[in-house]
């Protein structure tokens, strides 16, 4: 794959997205002299850098193909958001280059549907300690990152909210399926709910269903 820094005025701008009836619609500007794109698109927070992408990851799209279209169209059937990078390219000593744009201006992102985590917490304790432990088992439809939750510890009952008990941080992500999280060691009042760390950002990408 044969890169090339940025020429300016090759800089795809005014990149936008629409999403309508299952279908989302990518639009841009076309610089002067640009008559293909490579596009990439990508799970938000999953973005690779230009240099370490394959050419099976970009599909070719040409000006005509978007003027025929009204833009690039790719089917709405992934959860979260998706993230679409529009390279310019153009020919140099005869061969197609992709320019290495990545500001903001020639990507757009796409919102799906909300990707579920469920998840349930098991106790188990002995009628002789002071101690009971619990067990946090999830199941994720696609990656978390650990920044997204945390647990809350209450004793007497189950926490309300993020603010109602002891915070604990998740310390690491979360692949797509099933996870069994080591046992943590609690007081025999105490009770453990999921919660997310900022419910506007991940509340927007996830559902948090206990079981």
């Amino acid at each position: 794959m044969q890169w090339e820094e940025l020429d300016e005025q090759y800089q795809i701008k005014q990149t936008a997205c629409q999403t309508h009836n299952g279908e989302c619609v990518i639009t841009w500007s076309w610089p002067k002299g640009v008559e293909s794109v490579f596009i990439y698109s990508f799970p938000e927070g999953a973005e690779q850098p230009p240099e370490s992408l394959q050419p099976k990851q970009l599909k070719l799209f040409t000006r005509e193909e978007y003027r025929a279209r009204s833009g690039y169209r790719d089917r709405a059937e992934f959860l979260g958001v998706q993230g679409y990078r529009i390279f310019p390219c153009v020919m140099q000593g005869g061969r197609l280059a992709a320019m290495m744009q990545t500001d903001e201006h020639n990507v757009a992102r796409a919102s799906g549907g909300k990707a579920k985590i469920r998840y349930r917490i098991k106790y188990g304790q002995s009628w002789f300690s002071k101690y009971k432990t619990a067990r946090i088992q999830l199941f994720c439809e696609i990656a978390v990152p650990k920044e997204a939750l945390c647990y809350v510890k209450k004793e007497g009952a189950a926490p309300a909210g993020r603010d109602d008990g002891i915070v604990y941080p998740f310390m690491n992500d979360l692949a797509p399926g099933s996870h069994v999280l080591p046992e943590v060691e609690i007081g025999k009042r105490d009770y453990i709910r999921l919660f997310f760390t900022d419910g506007k950002s991940f509340g927007s990408l996830f559902e948090l269903i206990p079981e």
